[in-house]
């Protein structure tokens, strides 16, 4: 019995040493070099998921495994602010409802051409329209260079508030007093440029042109020295509680 099974355990080696290598494949490869991030600022907006064409970027999933109806909620970013990656190309970015009720329903799209290489991150913006169960979007750039001072760190603004008028960002050093403008002033739906700054805490704040008064202000934000970070402005300018949800606040992400 045994010598039967030495001589099939043989004939089978024999059978798959004859075999086309390409029996076993290499399924590896290169991930797509170019990413993506996506942000839920939509006041009142429902949570989302968010798509590049047909393809699902990201999703909340539950302790079992599917699919949770949760989505990215407003004030959030998906995929907790990484990137994901994505093939270069012509795509329609949207957000669709990931609740139950209305489940897959776009409620904000963009049109936008991914450039090999190049990072990007994708807004719902402005004021959710429930009756037209539908609200705004935009996609920057986030052209960070590759190769940074790594005593420094680099911040960078995004106004993603339809009802405020253009606002510098304003960073205050809470060990020097020092206080520097981070880039110029920044219109809605559009991004400044990544201007560094030394490692530390700051004190932040927004201002209209020519006024000294803060539109909007938050404490106490860290900056490690080569990193950097995008602030992003949402809620509803005209509100004036610090607890309210659509109160207007100033958001940290990390992009490195």
């Amino acid at each position: 019995m045994n010598r039967y099974r030495f001589l099939a355990v043989v004939l089978c080696a024999a059978a798959l040493s004859s075999c086309d290598k390409s029996a076993v494949r290499d399924i590896t490869g290169p991930f797509a070099a170019s990413r993506i991030k996506f942000f839920n600022f939509g006041v009142n907006a429902p949570a989302v998921n968010f798509y590049a064409n047909d393809a699902k970027m990201t999703a909340v999933l539950t302790a079992t495994g599917t699919e949770a109806t949760t989505g990215t909620a407003y004030g959030s970013a998906g995929s907790a602010g990484f990137y994901s990656a994505i093939a270069p190309g012509a795509y329609v970015l949207s957000g669709k409802i990931a609740a139950a009720t209305d489940k897959d329903l776009i409620i904000s799209k963009v049109n936008a051409t991914i450039v090999d290489g190049k990072s990007y991150s994708f807004y719902m913006s402005g004021f959710y329209n429930a009756t037209a169960k539908t609200v705004d979007g935009f996609v920057v750039e986030d052209p960070y260079d590759a190769t940074i001072d790594f005593s420094q760190a680099y911040v960078r603004f995004v106004n993603a508030i339809s009802n405020a008028n253009p606002m510098t960002l304003y960073a205050k050093n809470t060990t020097t007093g020092v206080e520097a403008a981070v880039g110029t002033a920044v219109a809605y739906q559009a991004a400044g440029s990544f201007t560094a700054l030394p490692g530390g805490v700051y004190d932040l704040s927004t201002r209209y042109a020519g006024v000294t008064t803060n539109a909007i202000s938050r404490t106490a934000v860290s900056f490690s020295a080569g990193r950097v970070y995008t602030i992003g402005a949402r809620g509803d300018i005209t509100v004036t509680s610090t607890t309210a949800t659509n109160r207007p606040f100033l958001d940290n992400t990390a992009n490195r």
